[in-house]
């Protein structure tokens, strides 16, 4: 279940302030997302992640490394509770289903926030290729006090 509008403080961010406050990041800045949507009512955030040869499982394969998808799905799920919240949250935990090999596609990153309690938030994130397909589903836990 995600937020509902009454529970929204008045700082949510824009798309284009999401955008920006992901590329701050060094980090956040080489894995290159683009925000797609971002529903801070509905507590979603979509965000396309392309694939670079620096995330490669093997040199030349084309399949996504298993350590770029988890952080994509910290990533993207720490940014759909940002935006509702309008500030940086640490991650408690997280964890990652890998459904299928990620091979020559760029994915797009689903989140969807399930709950921002006083203390504690909790999002779930699909990563889709670009057949469609779930590659991968996350759950990630962000400390919201």
């Amino acid at each position: 279940m995600a937020m509902t509008t009454a529970t929204l403080p008045n700082d949510t961010l824009s798309v284009e302030e999401v955008q920006h406050r992901l590329q701050s990041s060094p980090f956040n800045a080489l894995l290159d997302l683009r925000v797609l949507e971002a529903d801070a009512n509905q507590g979603l955030l979509v965000v396309h992640a392309p694939m670079r040869a620096e995330f490669e499982r093997g040199a030349g394969t084309g399949q996504w490394h298993g350590g770029p998808l988890a952080a994509l799905v910290d990533t993207v799920g720490d940014f759909a509770l940002i935006q509702q919240l309008g500030r940086g949250l640490p991650t408690i935990n997280f964890r990652i289903d890998y459904l299928r090999p990620a091979v020559h596609t760029d994915l797009t990153v689903r989140a969807l926030v399930r709950r921002a309690g006083k203390s504690v938030g909790v999002v779930d994130v699909e990563l889709i290729d670009k057949h469609a397909r779930v590659v991968a589903l996350g759950r990630a836990t962000y400390s919201t006090l």
